[in-house]
């Protein structure tokens, strides 16, 4: 085995198990064991569990970031926030590994950051379709942030909870998803507001102090 290959081999094994365990439940003995290599191999290679890590996150993000640069590109329509959605729905289903490394505890040893970053990166490239979109349609494009961070953060977390359910087919949940979004964004107010019930602050609970509160408890013993 090459030195590549050798290299390839070992990321394929971590993603699996950080994806499994996380990064404090993995170790470089059992990297090292799966591989059936020694330990200074990994260590040659990626200089610690920390390195190792962060290149598995930093390809994921990559992965995912790519596809969606590719998709976003182009016209403004509802087919291709459809094929956004799908794509990113089977970027869950065929990587549910680097997936859920990505959502489940990105460590400080990634250079990329958390998934919440890769959220916003994601974001920003959607805030500017919809920036275009509030301009042609009378809109304040200064909330195409606050929408695009809405979007997609809904996508991003029916994707986790799909990926534990894996039902129903991805077309389907991209299908109703796009029809929030899309149908939403065609019915809203130009300018929204809550109700002023809503926007009431609950009246404060009277704290009792702790003597109060045994002398409570005491007494409804005593009944």
């Amino acid at each position: 085995m090459t030195g590549k290959e050798r290299r390839e081999q070992l990321l394929d094994i971590g993603r699996r198990i950080f994806a499994e365990r996380g990064f404090e439940g993995t170790s470089i003995e059992e990297i090292a064991a799966q591989a059936e290599v020694s330990k200074p191999v990994v260590y040659e290679h990626f200089g610690g569990k920390e390195g190792l890590y962060a290149v598995v996150v930093d390809r994921e993000v990559e992965r995912l970031l790519e596809a969606a640069t590719a998709i976003l590109g182009g016209a403004h329509t509802r087919e291709k926030f459809e094929a956004a959605a799908v794509a990113l729905l089977r970027y869950i289903e065929d990587n549910s590994d680097g997936f859920r490394i990505l959502v489940r505890d990105s460590h400080p040893a990634s250079g990329a950051g958390t998934f919440g970053s890769l959220i916003s990166d994601i974001a920003s490239q959607v805030e500017y379709i919809l920036g275009d979109y509030f301009r042609a349609g009378g809109y304040d494009p200064k909330l195409a942030p606050l929408y695009a961070q809405m979007l997609v953060g809904m996508v991003a977390v029916t994707g986790q909870w799909w990926l534990d359910v894996r039902k129903p087919k991805v077309e389907v949940v991209a299908a109703h998803l796009i029809n929030l979004a899309w149908n939403g964004l065609s019915q809203l107010e130009r300018s929204p507001s809550i109700s002023p019930g809503a926007a009431k602050r609950p009246a404060p609970r009277p704290r009792l102090d702790r003597a109060d509160g045994r002398n409570a408890r005491n007494g409804r013993k005593a009944r």
